[in-house]
């Protein structure tokens, strides 16, 4: 079997209503999807989320799999990262690239072996993985009714946490805010809050003092990501706060920081770190260090399923009888804000029962991609493919 072409999929589409965090408001959903076509009619799906990582597959990364053993992912894998790592392009957009193609190539490997992926990672775990809620943006005119609405709707379907934004307004209303939604929702559900990379440390250091008489389960991304002396410092200084963090960073070799005394949870990307094949690393790593690992997701049907499969494989942080999710077993992020790019690009949505997700079963991700809803969101397609 071999690789006979490899297609990109720039996706957008509008939102009925405009939503914030603290770095900006966007009225639209975006995404990057990668689709690579073997001479077997097998295909795999990958996705990314870096608008600028189509030109580096075009014409850097698909030249090096075409023609190639889609099965050699492992080699693949290294020969992407060595093409770019010289040029200090391995991280950012190229890391993004390399994730794209790598899940497409454990997509094509499950389906050539008939077998999910988490029964290629070393089979699973646990059969379905505990989500958390993400929503709760900041809207215009929310408040009272509708972040409040919103949050009890998130109760009443069962979810056993949900996070919401900080950063985006001043202290005192962002501290009301949160305190209203932890009212609204009471005691029981795990409450997080997310700033994005809002503050330097001290005025993270103040949000949290002042946030935690609200019992909140983490707060995610209080300074810049590379800001690492930040990180300890706000860790040092609010003890019994956790502070989690790792959307944004791409490899091992970022991560490594992180688990070593920059955060108690990390949260790493599968569309961002590296793929399928980098995430098993990072998931040792995590697992070495004693910190928890709870994955990021904000995108496709496609990124939902490798995030799943993943999930599936973590180990439990602790060698408890019982593990309890939010405490030893992973739990993974679910958005919920308006997205039909999540909801159309799959004929049956992914869906929560009891506030867990079910790990898709069939081969490969295990969901089938209606090519049709691609093409209807797509505003670029380009195709790279092996000479006849």
């Amino acid at each position: 079997m071999r690789i006979e072409a490899i297609t990109t999929f720039d996706l957008r589409s509008s939102i009925p209503e405009a939503f914030g965090w603290s770095q900006a408001w966007t009225a639209e959903r975006a995404l990057q999807l990668v689709r690579i076509d073997t001479d077997a009619g097998i295909r795999g799906w990958g996705e990314c989320a870096a608008p600028g990582a189509r030109a580096l597959i075009h014409e850097c990364l698909a030249p090096l799999l075409l023609g190639q053993d889609p099965l050699l992912r492992g080699r693949l894998w290294q020969n992407l990262h060595h093409a770019l790592y010289n040029g200090g392009l391995a991280g950012g957009i190229g890391a993004s690239a390399i994730s794209a193609l790598d899940i497409a190539l454990w997509d094509i490997a499950g389906r050539a072996f008939d077998q999910p992926i988490n029964q290629l990672l070393g089979g699973p775990l646990r059969s379905r993985v505990p989500v958390y809620a993400t929503g709760l943006y900041y809207r215009d005119r929310e408040l009272p009714s509708k972040l409040l609405d919103e949050a009890r709707a998130y109760v009443d379907e069962g979810f056993m946490g949900m996070k919401t934004k900080v950063g985006g307004l001043p202290r005192r209303e962002d501290v009301a805010r949160v305190e209203a939604l932890r009212q609204a929702i009471g005691p029981e559900i795990h409450l997080m809050v997310d700033a994005n990379q809002a503050f330097d440390a001290p005025a993270a250091i103040q949000w949290g003092r002042h946030l935690s008489h609200l019992d909140l389960h983490w707060f995610e991304e209080p300074v810049h990501a590379r800001n690492l002396a930040g990180y300890r410092q706000v860790r040092r200084a609010l003890p019994d706060l956790p502070l989690a963090g790792g959307e944004v960073l791409r490899t091992r070799f970022e991560c490594v920081d992180y688990v070593t005394g920059c955060v108690d949870i990390l949260q790493p990307d599968v569309v961002n770190v590296g793929g399928i094949t980098e995430m098993q690393r990072v998931i040792a790593l995590a697992d070495a260090h004693g910190v928890r690992l709870h994955p990021h997701v904000w995108g496709s049907p496609v990124m939902i399923a490798a995030s799943l499969h993943l999930a599936s494989t973590v180990p439990p942080v602790s060698s408890a009888h019982r593990t309890l999710p939010f405490v030893q077993e992973p739990v993974m992020e679910f958005d919920r804000t308006p997205n039909p790019l999540r909801d159309e690009l799959t004929a049956e949505p992914l869906r929560t029962r009891d506030g867990y997700l079910d790990v898709p079963e069939g081969p490969g991700l295990g969901i089938d991609v209606r090519q049709s809803a691609v093409d209807r969101h797509a505003v670029h397609i380009q195709v790279s493919q092996s000479a006849p």
